[in-house]
């Protein structure tokens, strides 16, 4: 038996207001800090914060999501920056590797980073730490071969991969 729907019972979808397509008031909170800015409707997240808001920590690396660079956290999950429009942030809660840091001080995955010796060029480091500090707040390092599965989606490229889950296990085993 199939089920019928009755429009009767059919929520409409909310009506929007239209904005765009040119610049559009765009109220941004990154790191704690509300950014009120005038953006194109098409504006990456990646590009908000680059240019706009000159937090250079994220990356833009590949700019089509494959290689992790540009991870930053939207509501305290890791978002693709280069992928999510600016706008859509609007009224929640956006972190990058600069926001890590409390008073001055490094975050511990800052630190173990810089421990283990856990980067080469450094390009992808910001992305890593994102990623990083999530997965083990997500509960996602048990071992190595969980670790190596959740930071997959963060390339790097000088390879320092062992390095990076030193730095994870070093975080983890901390608390």
């Amino acid at each position: 038996m199939s089920a019928t729907r009755h429009p009767s019972r059919v929520a409409e979808a909310p009506v929007l207001p239209e904005r765009g397509p040119g610049p559009v008031k765009v109220t941004l909170t990154v790191n704690g800090t509300e950014h009120a800015l005038e953006l194109e409707p098409r504006v990456s997240l990646l590009d908000a914060l680059r240019e706009r808001l000159h937090l250079t920590g994220a990356k833009k690396g590949c700019d089509q999501g494959t290689c992790g660079a540009c991870t930053v956290w939207v509501d305290q999950r890791r978002t693709l920056s280069c992928l999510t429009l600016a706008i859509t942030c609007e009224g929640r809660e956006v972190t990058t590797v600069e926001g890590l840091a409390e008073d001055g001080e490094l975050h511990a995955m800052q630190r173990a980073f810089i421990e283990q010796d856990a980067f080469q060029c450094g390009y992808c480091t910001p992305g890593q730490i994102m990623s990083a500090v999530a997965l083990l707040e997500e509960g996602h390092a048990s071992d190595d071969a969980e670790i190596r599965e959740w930071m997959s989606g963060n390339i790097c490229r000088c390879a320092a991969y062992p390095n990076i889950r030193a730095a994870v296990r070093a975080v983890r085993d901390q608390a």
